[in-house]
């Protein structure tokens, strides 16, 4: 019998508990930590309130996992307190039929993890930084930090950097876009520089060092140090975050996706004509500059894309790992049978925190720039959740 009163009674408590677990544990999170952060920052009530609405669905891939796995340690300890387990074996009934409610409530819960994840969250999570940060110096060197680059419509300049460190740019690459908008007139490669915001004179000063520069009429320089005063846009707030994979709706990642492919392989294209223009005349002045900004171009590009695969594989893995956090509570809770409910999650939680997210946030880096496939890495931490599982359940069934 795969459903009855039994599985009918289990799946209401489960929900019962669930849904109570993840207002607390919700709530508490925002309480303790959030919004108490906000408040040291300066942020007002109403400022606090605009938050919480943006904030609540960037946690759910978190506390309903965690919720998951409390509800079912605490609905299969108790039914195992009571003997109820102990009189379905009794009557015959295999102790995998107990689990199907468990089953049921991972899988929804999972689903609709990934629903959330399709457009909700990461659209919640762009107004979210796009509204509360308002310091415009923050929030270049935040972009710098995450994306490796500035890009703009508004604005003249685009910026790469290979590292960010603290304040300082390393290995910066800036370029003017043309009068004409075709392209750029003047590359400059610094060697450090320093981003300033002039808020009287709505000026971005880029302060860079030891800087060669290179001019589209084939003029080539270099000084040690020099201030590059940008305007700055008036509408460059709330419009210029939304370019890392994870601020991306699930219809952009592809569609971004699809347009880096491409530019990816004109960069190829550009770079083996300049390869064949080098041989052809290797005294040519000002190549080594052209084919650097070249390889650069598609090297950010290639980032970029692996950053969206890791992307698409990361969304579906935390999505999973509600049904495996389901799975791994039901034996626990069987087998500690007593009414400190607690210490089964405590013992399911501690290693999920150890080794589960670890693991997975470890190859989602790594998928990300390049060193592994992400669906090969990514994953791993939901199988070796799924294998714990089983191999309680075959030991919970010997027994």
């Amino acid at each position: 019998m795969f459903w009855g009163i039994i599985h009918r009674m289990i799946l209401i408590e489960l929900v019962k508990i669930f849904s109570m677990a993840l207002v607390a544990l919700t709530g508490i999170i925002l309480v303790a930590g959030i919004i108490s952060e906000a408040m040291k920052n300066g942020f007002g009530p109403t400022q606090i309130l605009a938050i919480i609405p943006l904030l609540l669905p960037s946690l759910l891939p978190y506390t309903v996992p965690t919720t998951t796995l409390f509800a079912t340690c605490i609905v299969y300890g108790r039914l195992s307190a009571d003997n109820e387990i102990l009189a379905l074996k009794a009557a015959g009934a295999h102790i995998i039929h107990v689990i199907w409610p468990a089953i049921l409530l991972g899988v929804v819960t999972a689903v609709v993890t990934m629903i959330f994840y399709l457009d909700i969250i990461p659209h919640t999570g762009y107004l979210l930084r796009s509204n509360v940060i308002t310091d415009v110096e923050e929030l270049l060197y935040m972009m710098l930090r995450q994306n490796g680059f500035i890009k703009h419509p508004r604005l003249s300049v685009e910026i790469h950097v290979n590292n960010v460190s603290g304040r300082k740019l390393e290995d910066a690459i800036f370029k003017r876009k043309s009068a004409d908008g075709n392209g750029f007139d003047v590359i400059a490669y610094a060697k450090e520089a320093e981003l300033r915001v002039d808020t009287a004179h709505k000026q971005i000063l880029i302060d860079m060092r030891q800087c060669n520069i290179v001019q589209r009429d084939g003029g080539v320089g270099y000084v040690e140090s020099k201030i590059w005063p940008v305007d700055l846009p008036a509408d460059f707030i709330g419009t210029s975050i939304k370019g890392r994979a994870m601020d991306m709706t699930w219809t952009e990642l592809s569609e971004y996706y699809d347009k880096l492919l491409r530019e990816k392989l004109e960069y190829d294209q550009r770079i083996q004509l300049h390869v064949a223009k080098n041989n052809l005349n290797p005294d040519a002045g000002g190549e080594d500059d052209i084919m650097r900004s070249l390889h650069a171009e598609r090297r950010f590009r290639t980032d970029m894309m692996h950053s969206i695969e890791a992307e698409w594989q990361m969304r579906p893995a935390l999505a999973l790992g509600c049904l495996c956090f389901a799975l791994v509570g039901v034996p626990v809770g069987i087998w500690f049978s007593k009414s400190d409910y607690l210490s089964a999650f405590i013992t399911c939680f501690l290693p999920i925190v150890i080794i589960y997210y670890p693991l997975m946030f470890c190859m989602y880096d790594m998928g990300r720039v390049g060193k592994i496939p992400p669906w090969l890495g990514i994953y791993n931490a939901d199988l070796l959740m799924i294998v714990a599982g089983a191999i309680l359940f075959r030991r919970l069934a010997r027994n």
